[in-house]
């Protein structure tokens, strides 16, 4: 109940957002709030849960496990190669809305990048995140996909 109360407020606000500044601007809010608290959602459950910074892709793995998102949406999590870690959202409650209110789906992309990379970067500043697929790319079998890597010694 928490996370989807978290959510909902999170939604209200951009839509009054979008309402009042347009889509762009809305975005361009959005990805600053995200710049913010991504770092602060991972800060706290690294200390929370004692997950140690520095930790690599084993320590991202169980702090996206226990993200707010965790708790509302479908997600994977899945090993492409021993230095690749793969998220997928498959189930996508804010895209989900917007099905069941007949509007495209939110172009999140660019929020995305901001957010997984920074909250990726929080864990372990090593960890390079790359979009796999995002709206507005199309996808299949799951709303967004981010592969993250550890940055080896020499680059």
């Amino acid at each position: 109940m928490f996370a989807k109360n978290w959510l909902a407020h999170d939604g209200s606000w951009f839509l009054a957002a979008e309402e009042k500044f347009g889509m762009e601007t809305a975005v361009e809010l959005d990805k600053k709030a995200w710049e913010k608290f991504a770092v602060v959602e991972a800060n706290r459950i690294r200390q929370e849960f004692r997950i140690p910074e520095g930790g690599g892709l084993k320590a991202l793995e169980t702090a996206l496990r226990y993200r707010m998102y965790s708790a509302i949406n479908k997600q994977e999590i899945v090993y492409a190669d021993d230095e690749t870690l793969v998220f997928r959202m498959v189930e996508c409650r804010v895209q989900a809305a917007r099905r069941r209110k007949n509007l495209p789906l939110f172009a999140c992309k660019p929020v995305g990048e901001v957010e997984f990379s920074l909250f990726a970067k929080s864990i372990d500043p090593r960890i390079e995140t790359t979009v796999i697929s995002c709206p507005p790319d199309p996808t299949d079998g799951f709303y967004c996909g981010w592969a993250f890597r550890l940055k080896s010694e020499g680059n």
